[in-house]
């Protein structure tokens, strides 16, 4: 049976994004960004400031657009940013927003420091009826050079021998 992926990321400087783009070549799946309504905060400072407020007090952002369809995929990535030890709001919001129940949910981030921090728990907490799979942590000074690490990670948790 063909598995259908769905590849659903946040990224504010790119480095998420990059990962989001190599997991789509390997796996040929769906691309979708998570998008807030009113962007960060272009200025680091000011934007982890933001972030770290929002983070504390709970605030998911209302998002630019849903994902279509979702029901139709089986396999769905979730790739975001480490701010502040957990996934960026954003992504708490798009995962609030939608029922993965019985997909395969594997998450991916990325890091300036802060490595996996409690992303991959968040993620399980946000979508509890959902098949949980290992993550990656990828560093952002390393995203250029991932894609070796992604194969070998995707073949380890079977996601790419799936289709």
């Amino acid at each position: 049976m063909i598995k259908t992926f769905l590849i659903a990321y946040y990224s504010h400087s790119g480095n998420t994004r990059t990962i989001a783009d190599l997991i789509q070549n390997m796996t040929g799946g769906d691309l979708f960004e998570i998008l807030p309504k009113q962007p960060y905060p272009e200025n680091y400072n000011k934007c982890t400031e933001q972030a770290k407020r929002e983070i504390n007090s709970g605030y998911k952002p209302e998002l630019q657009k849903s994902v279509p369809n979702i029901e139709t995929y089986d396999i769905v990535f979730i790739g975001s940013p480490n701010w502040w030890g957990t996934i960026a709001p954003p992504v708490a919001t798009f995962l609030s927003g939608c029922d993965l129940s019985g997909k395969i949910v594997i998450p991916f981030c990325t890091h300036g420091g802060g490595g996996q921090g409690r992303c991959f728990a968040d993620v399980a907490k946000l979508t509890p009826k959902s098949n949980h799979r290992e993550g990656v942590v990828i560093s952002g000074n390393r995203v250029n050079s991932a894609q070796p690490e992604l194969e070998k990670w995707l073949q380890n948790i079977k996601a790419i021998n799936e289709i």
